[in-house]
């Protein structure tokens, strides 16, 4: 190993008990989309304390920007960089959770590894004895389908950033998971109110037509292809059970690894909705979600390097692609705008995420010291080592 990629793994080792701490505390806040304030809190001070510049409520009420560039010139470990444009490169964090399940999706590991390569990264900024670029850690809020990176996107934040770096607690480990794209929207059927009991024949049942859309969506997916993904659930189906429910609204969301085929899988289930309103007699209209999710683009020279450096530090796993599906994630609107690294590993569980056997399991990892995060945290920094020292690695 080259002496930057063992000072990151030293200046990360050094911090190991304070990671975990953070860890724990972050899932213990248990906050919603958009609405974390403690974690934004625990985040940016930890940052602060070890020599960020940060940003609070950048942007967003509950993201943040930790930057840091070299103060000075150091006088050791030689580095050849052979552009004038040094790379930025950004660390992401997650930090929000589920309802009900808190953080079934390990974001406070996610946040942990993220702040423990930006440390790795600092301490190489540090002491290479020229101006290797510039490193930003962006806390980017509300993943669990507030879409908070496509606000940060739009928002300009990373027009400046030439690679976006992060890693995904999951059962198995991936250096290119399968994360596929989709949309969601409401469907509201209105029908009209009538005495269920005295006179049902005068009513418009709005229920009906949610329930029979649902069943025809359901009959659909022998035909879908099998990375096609339909989800349904009834968010309002009536208030009384003695009156025919005039308003009833579903949420659905549809999904694929292919952005270009949402339209296709669309059209086919709104067909299936606009049946329903039409065999019960009502109206319907749809409300589409404003920030679609698109599918997850891996740069295949960052996944490389990812597996090349996990095997210099003695990590036993075969990061090989396993093709499962982890579900939508709103890096994958950013794959789509530059080069991203967005690995799985496996956290010690066979729990899948957003489950509570999932949450219990990333809870006690920061209380027992799991053996793995150490060196998950490691490979990140050293990656960013690479395309630091060598320009190749990030002019893709």
């Amino acid at each position: 190993m080259d002496s930057l990629k063992q000072i990151a793994c030293d200046a990360i080792d050094k911090e190991r008990a304070h990671l975990f701490e953070l860890s724990t505390e972050i899932w213990h806040h248990k906050e919603l989309a958009f609405e974390e304030h403690k974690s934004h809190a625990t985040l940016t001070q930890f940052l602060e304390q070890r020599g960020f510049i940060v940003q609070r409520h950048y942007k967003l009420e509950t993201a943040f920007l930790a930057q840091y560039e070299r103060p000075k010139q150091s006088q050791k470990h030689n580095v050849c960089n052979f552009t004038d444009h040094k790379p930025h490169i950004a660390v992401l964090c997650e930090y929000d959770a589920l309802p009900d399940i808190g953080h079934a999706c390990g974001h406070n590991l996610i946040a942990e590894l993220g702040v423990a390569a930006a440390l790795g990264i600092k301490a190489v900024l540090d002491q290479a004895d020229e101006d290797l670029g510039k490193l930003s850690v962006i806390g980017t809020p509300a993943e669990e389908g507030g879409g908070g990176k496509i606000d940060l996107i739009n928002a300009g934040v990373f027009d400046d950033v030439d690679v976006a770096i992060m890693a995904h607690p999951a059962p198995f480990t991936d250096a290119r998971p399968v994360f596929i794209g989709g949309k969601k929207f409401y469907v509201n059927y209105h029908g009209k109110p009538s005495h269920a009991a005295g006179f049902p024949w005068e009513g418009v049942n709005a229920l009906d037509a949610a329930v029979l859309g649902y069943m025809n969506i359901a009959a659909l997916r022998q035909q879908l292809h099998p990375s096609w993904r339909v989800h349904v659930i009834i968010t309002k189906g009536g208030t009384k059970t003695n009156i025919i429910p005039d308003e009833t609204e579903m949420m659905v969301q549809i999904r694929t690894a292919r952005d270009s085929e949402i339209p296709q899988i669309e059209a086919k289930v709104k067909a299936c909705l606009r049946a329903s309103a039409e065999a019960t007699g009502c109206t319907l209209d749809f409300v589409d979600f404003p920030k679609p999710y698109s599918s997850l683009v891996t740069n295949e020279t960052l996944a490389g390097l990812y597996e090349i450096n996990g095997a210099l530090i003695g990590e036993e796993f075969q990061p090989v692609t396993t093709k499962k599906v982890l579900g939508s994630t709103d890096m994958g609107n950013l794959s789509h705008k530059l080069p991203c690294l967005h690995p799985t590993y496996q956290c010690g569980t066979e729990a899948f995420n957003h489950t509570r056997e999932f949450t219990a399991a990333v809870g006690k990892l920061t209380r027992r010291h799991y053996s793995h995060l150490p060196l998950l945290r490691q490979i990140l920094a050293m990656v960013a080592v690479d395309i630091f020292s060598k320009p190749h690695y990030w002019t893709i």
